[in-house]
C-alpha cells in the first residue's frame, strides 16, 4: 500500500511541475506566401504567440533551417496571458522555385522546442545576367554570403558547398583568409577561367573549436592575390555545436551530472539610478560525473554574468556572479534572460531571469 500511495505522490507532483510551465500557444504554425517575385526582394511574416501558461515564458533561441531565412523574436520575457511573436523574413534572391523553410522556436515552456513553417514558389526575374550566382565580389559570383553549418555534434565534421562563378573576361584566382584553424577550405579549380563555374568546399571540425552552442565566423574572398578585408568581400559560416544525448548507455545516464540550482529568477529589487549591484547564483552537481558548464549566452548590456569554476565535481557547487550596471537606464520595471549551457542530459539548457526595478 505505502508503494502505491509513494507512487500518487510521485504523480501529483509531476502535474503540479507541468502545471506550473510556461504555455507557448501559436495563432498560426504555417504561412503560405503564395507566388512571389524575385526581384521584389525579402518577404516577412509575423508568427504571433500567447502565452497560456502561468510563469513568465523566454524564447531564448529561434532557429531557421537555413540562411536565406532569418528570425528575430520577442527577447524580453512574456508574463502569462501576454503576447509575443516571432518575424520570420525570407530572401528569395537568386532562389526562383518552391521553398519550404522551417524556424525551430526554443523556449522555456512545455513544449521546449516548437516548429513553424513558411513556403511558397519564387518567380525568377527576368534578366540577361546569371542569375544562380546572385552575389557579386570583384566579378565572382557565389551563390550566398552565407553558408550554413547548421547543428555539429561535438568531436564530428560538418562539410558545405557553395557554388561560385567566374563572371569576368579575366582568368581569376580566389583565395580565403582569417580561417579560423578549426575550418579547412578547397577551391576548385584553383584557377577559373571565364565564366567558368567552381565551388568552395568548407569543412568544420568541431573538435578543434572550444566553443559551445552558435558560431558566426567571418571569412574573406581575395582575388588574383589582392587581399581586401571589407564587407564586400566578406563571407559568413554560421554553425552550431550542440551535444548528442540520445547516444548515451544507461550507465552513463546513470553517472551523468546533475544540475541544481539555487534560484531560476535573480531579484535585485528597488534600485536608485546609478547604482551597482553583484548578485549570485548557485550551481549544484548532485550527480556523480563532473558538471561542465559549457557556455554563458549573454545578450543584456545591463549586466555581465561570469562563473566561478567553469567545472564542479559531483557533491560540490559553484557560484554564477550577476554584476548589474544600470547606469543611464530610464525609471521603470526591468526583467531580462540568460542561458547556460551544460552537459546535464536534462538541463544543458537552462534559461535564467534577472530582474530590477529603477526608482
Amino acid at each position: 500500500m505505502k508503494k502505491y500511495s509513494f507512487l500518487i505522490v510521485c504523480l501529483l507532483c509531476s502535474l503540479l511541475a507541468m502545471s506550473q510551465k510556461a504555455v507557448i500557444s501559436f495563432e498560426e504554425k504555417t504561412h503560405n506566401f503564395g507566388k512571389v517575385n524575385e526581384e521584389d526582394g525579402k518577404i516577412t511574416y509575423v508568427f504571433d504567440f500567447t502565452n497560456k501558461g502561468n510563469t513568465p515564458l523566454v524564447v531564448n533561441k529561434v532557429q531557421a533551417s537555413c540562411g536565406c531565412t532569418t528570425p528575430t523574436w520577442t527577447k524580453e520575457p512574456i508574463e502569462p496571458g501576454k503576447k509575443g511573436s516571432i518575424t520570420v523574413t525570407y530572401n528569395p534572391t537568386g532562389r526562383p522555385g518552391a521553398f519550404t523553410k522551417t524556424i525551430t522556436v526554443y523556449s522555456n515552456a512545455a513544449e521546449e522546442q516548437f516548429v513553424l513553417t513558411i513556403h511558397g514558389e519564387v518567380i525568377p526575374k527576368q534578366t540577361g545576367e546569371n542569375s544562380a550566382y546572385p552575389v557579386k565580389m570583384d566579378g565572382l559570383g557565389l551563390k550566398t554570403k552565407v553558408v550554413q553549418m547548421n547543428n555539429v555534434d561535438k568531436g564530428k565534421t560538418q562539410t558545405r558547398v557553395l557554388g561560385i562563378q567566374n563572371t569576368t573576361k579575366a582568368v581569376l584566382k580566389p583565395s580565403l583568409e582569417n580561417l579560423p584553424t578549426y575550418f579547412t577550405a578547397t577551391i576548385l579549380p584553383e584557377i577559373l577561367k571565364p565564366n567558368e563555374e567552381g565551388k568552395i568546399t568548407f569543412t568544420f571540425n568541431s573538435k578543434g573549436c572550444n566553443q559551445w552552442g552558435p558560431i558566426s565566423d567571418e571569412i574573406y574572398l581575395s582575388l588574383n592575390g589582392v587581399k581586401k578585408f571589407t564587407d564586400d568581400s566578406k563571407i559568413i559560416v554560421v554553425s552550431n555545436i550542440v551535444e548528442d544525448f540520445s547516444k548515451l548507455t544507461l550507465d552513463q545516464k546513470r553517472k551523468a551530472p546533475i544540475l541544481e540550482i539555487s534560484q531560476r529568477t535573480l531579484n535585485f529589487g528597488v534600485l536608485k539610478p546609478e547604482a551597482k549591484r553583484v548578485g549570485k547564483i548557485r550551481v549544484n552537481n548532485k550527480g556523480q560525473n563532473t558538471l561542465e558548464i559549457r557556455r554563458i549566452i549573454n545578450n543584456n548590456r545591463e549586466f555581465a554574468v561570469k562563473q566561478q569554476k567553469l567545472s564542479v565535481t559531483s557533491g560540490r557547487s559553484s557560484n554564477l556572479i550577476v554584476d548589474l550596471k544600470i547606469k543611464d537606464l530610464a525609471v521603470g520595471e526591468y526583467k531580462k534572460s540568460f542561458t547556460i549551457q551544460t552537459n546535464d542530459p536534462e538541463n544543458s539548457f537552462l534559461i535564467l531571469i534577472v530582474s530590477w526595478t529603477i526608482q
